[in-house]
């Protein structure tokens, strides 16, 4: 087998797409993640990157293109980062995510569960309502692919139209008054990041992250941000003088206006302070949530706990359906947000803890909590193993699992369903259209084998051994079902009991022919049947 060589090109097909939405193809029996592709192409590929277990090519020829393929809408589409769909339609990006949580959950999460739904945006443009935009050698925009070179880009089709003159006014301002970009190699300079926040009303905060604690020329720099952008409440500057890649500091200070936006979602009406999560796609956030709504199932006697709780939306959303919300989360600011979130919407229902989830989810366990739903919605690292089992212990009939990244999701899933915990339900959300990332709302459901199935006897499933007697074949299925989320065979089920000791009856799953080849149990499986005949007592 030849190696693959840099700068040389080959024909290549593309079969799908990775997790950060580049083409698939194979060559000479190596995957070779392809920019600028499209499934179903036949295309020639230039070989970029030739790595130990990676290869990356970029498309230099589309030879027969695929209906979904679409000119690029931005000029800075292939220097910049941010976006990885914009050269094809909209129907192709959505199912390509879909098919990516779909897979991760199988591949990862060792979960066949087809995941049906993608629910797409209504607007693909102009979305974000919170950005962070990096600033360097008078550069404000988005860092380059793989890089951490900014690309200076005057208008990005993913913010709205303020936030791009708000970044217009800072970088003049910069060159007006000689005020150095942060370099994060020397560790010298001023100017870190530019971040703002954009609500549905059109009103906007401005957060200046600086290298420092105080700006030369702040009374300039106010003025021309206000000038710049109406709908400009208030202007904030963070100071962070740390060697980081975190772009807020812990200390701010107002310049000018109010330190906070009032944002509605659900009905319900939010004090986003700058250091506040929310999700930066309001509609689509309102249909993530809407269907962990739907997933909670709540009647209204139900105690819920939501970890990683944030300034309180999730949890206020579900305190109109439940008994009892309990919500955790580890940023002090944020809880402070939650509960007078709570107060100025008059929810009385729900309370709210400041802490590390693993731990407090131990200790309100400890306290004898014992929820009816937990939710979570966790970072993109997903939860602690410690957290999976803490919660798992708490024995809660549901669990809405929130996730931003679909593979630490189906890792999860698979450590939940070691516990007793089976995935029944997931749909995926598009929060950030025309790049990679992709949000998915799972529902897990609490394993019940103290249960009851009746079933159907015929005189031939009668003449049974007398271990036979202990259960069925179909009672030994659904029981691998529930507590494993694996589906077995009646074939692999009579090959663990021979390997057992238990006689079979001579026509169960005999092969037509005498020289035909039967599947064997794979391993898993084998053990899972083995503890299900132990639970029935065929087995010690």
């Amino acid at each position: 087998m030849a190696d693959l060589a840099k700068n040389q090109l080959y024909p290549a097909v593309i079969e799908g797409y990775t997790s950060e939405g580049l083409g698939v193809a194979r060559l000479e029996g190596r995957a070779v993640f392809v920019h600028n592709a499209v499934r179903g192409e036949h295309c020639t590929v230039r070989i970029l990157k030739v790595q130990r277990n990676t290869v990356f090519a970029r498309v230099e020829a589309v030879e027969v293109p695929s209906p979904a393929r679409r000119e690029p809408d931005c000029p800075y589409y292939r220097q910049c980062g941010s976006c990885q769909f914009r050269h094809m339609d909209y129907a192709e990006e959505l199912e390509a995510k879909r098919q990516r949580v779909q897979d991760a959950l199988k591949r990862v999460g060792g979960v066949d569960l087809p995941v049906e739904t993608i629910h797409g945006a209504q607007s693909t443009d102009r979305y974000r309502n919170k950005v962070q935009l990096p600033v360097q050698s008078g550069a404000v925009g988005y860092y380059a692919g793989r890089t951490h070179r900014v690309v200076d880009i005057p208008d990005c089709l993913l913010q709205p139209e303020a936030d791009s003159a708000l970044a217009g006014a800072l970088r003049r301002w910069m060159a007006d008054h000689a005020v150095p970009a942060y370099d994060e190699a020397s560790h010298r300079g001023l100017v870190r990041h530019l971040f703002l926040r954009t609500s549905s009303a059109g009103q906007v905060l401005c957060c200046v992250v600086v290298n420092g604690r105080r700006l030369p020329y702040e009374e300039e720099l106010v003025d021309a941000l206000r000038a710049a952008a109406p709908g400009l409440v208030g202007a904030v500057l963070s100071v962070n003088t740390e060697r980081t890649n975190v772009v807020l500091g812990r200390e701010f200070r107002t310049l000018w206006g109010q330190d906070f936006l009032e944002e509605t979602l659900c009905g319900l009406t939010f004090r986003l302070s700058v250091p506040s999560f929310f999700q930066v796609n309001r509609a689509q956030c309102a249909v993530l949530y809407g269907r962990a709504l739907a997933f909670a199932g709540l009647t209204g006697r139900e105690t819920v706990l939501d970890l990683y709780c944030g300034i309180g939306t999730i949890s206020l959303a579900m305190a109109r359906g439940a008994a009892r919300v309990v919500g955790v989360e580890i940023v002090p600011q944020a809880v402070e947000d939650a509960r007078a979130n709570a107060a100025r919407n008059g929810v009385t229902n729900a309370e709210f803890w400041c802490g590390d989830a693993a731990y407090a989810a131990a200790r309100l366990l400890e306290q004898g909590l014992r929820p009816d739903v937990v939710v979570v919605d966790p970072p993109r690292k997903g939860l602690a193993a410690e957290v999976v089992d803490t919660v798992a212990a708490m024995g809660p009939e549901r669990i809405v699992y929130v996730s931003c990244d679909p593979a630490t999701l189906a890792r999860d899933v698979k450590r939940f369903g070691e516990l007793g915990y089976r995935a029944g339900l997931a749909e995926a959300v598009d929060m950030f259209p025309r790049a990679a990332h992709v949000e998915t709302v799972c529902l897990l459901s609490k394993l019940n084998v103290e249960h009851h199935i009746e079933v159907e006897l015929t005189t031939d499933e009668m003449d049974l051994t007398a271990a036979e007697k202990k259960a069925s074949y179909e009672e030994i299925k659904e029981y691998v079902l529930e507590k494993f989320g694996m589906k077995v065979s009646h074939l692999y089920i009579a090959q663990v009991k021979r390997k057992c000791g238990i006689i079979e009856r001579e026509h169960y799953n005999k092969p037509k022919s005498e020289n035909a080849r039967q599947p064997q149990c794979p391993a898993e499986k084998e053990a899972a049947i083995k503890a299900a005949l132990e639970y029935y007592g065929m087995i010690g």
